[in-house]
């Protein structure tokens, strides 16, 4: 039995040699093609990311090099800044309207009582808004309530400001006869007009100089930051003009009256 073992071993391994040896001629390269596996999802990934960041890169640095169009967002501002600068300058015109309003010359005018406070049961407002006012003649004032309770709070407020009038009720109205000014008011008058003056044309500079400040920080081609510069110098010197013709005009008619 042992001899009988012995034999089929050797004829099994003398088997497995031989059939090994009939693939022998089959080399590596070839078996290579259905052995290797796909790359893996991270070697891709990564690959992906490379070629992405390259043509952002290139994307971002043509964008830059491109003087064409950096050069159209640049000048697109242009009319936006001017646009704001005259905004700004003529909001400083208005203000300075309203101001001038304010003071009190030796002729009636609706607008002088625009800027009184009227407090009706805690609630406070212009009086031009809770009171119609209009010119009798060149020296009386009418101030009728659109609510006719409210003729103490008017009358009160009047009395109260400092335009020295002294309004009388007549019916569902105020009557206010404007007084003449004396010196001392019609120089205190010239001297408020003057610093007013002032403060408006403060205030239209330093709108050219925030359209200024913009234009250099935008990084203007020097030419065109040179030619905006200019029409927004002479934007600056046109509000500045009409400030003051506003202000000599208030002048004139405080001393004249």
């Amino acid at each position: 039995m042992s001899l009988r073992r012995l034999l089929t071993h050797h004829r099994t391994s003398l088997s497995l040699l031989l059939h090994s040896r009939n693939f022998s001629h089959i080399s590596a390269s070839h078996l290579r093609p259905s052995l290797l596996a796909p790359p893996s999802s991270a070697d891709s990934t990564a690959d992906f990311l490379k070629d992405f960041r390259r043509g952002f890169a290139k994307g971002r640095k043509s964008k830059d090099d491109g003087g064409a169009s950096t050069t159209q967002v640049t000048e697109d501002i242009g009319p936006v800044v001017k646009s704001t600068a005259n905004s700004l300058m003529e909001a400083g015109l208005d203000a300075l309207s309203r101001e001038l309003a304010k003071l009190r010359t030796g002729r009636a005018s609706i607008g002088m009582l625009d800027h009184i406070i009227v407090d009706t049961g805690g609630v406070k407002m212009n009086l031009n808004r809770i009171a119609l006012v209009t010119i009798i003649d060149s020296k009386t004032l009418s101030i009728t309530p659109y609510d006719p309770e409210t003729i103490k709070e008017l009358e009160k407020a009047i009395v109260s400001s400092p335009l020295g009038l002294n309004p009388k009720v007549d019916g569902q109205r105020l009557i206010a006869v404007v007084p003449p000014l004396t010196k001392e008011h019609i120089q205190a008058m010239c001297k408020i007009v003057a610093k007013s003056s002032e403060d408006v044309k403060q205030s239209i500079r330093r709108a050219r100089q925030k359209a200024l400040d913009t234009i250099k920080k935008a990084g203007y081609p020097k030419d065109g930051a040179k030619r905006l510069e200019k029409e927004i110098d002479e934007l600056t010197k046109k509000f500045v003009k009409s400030a003051e013709d506003m202000c000599k005009a208030k002048e004139k008619e405080v001393s004249s009256a």
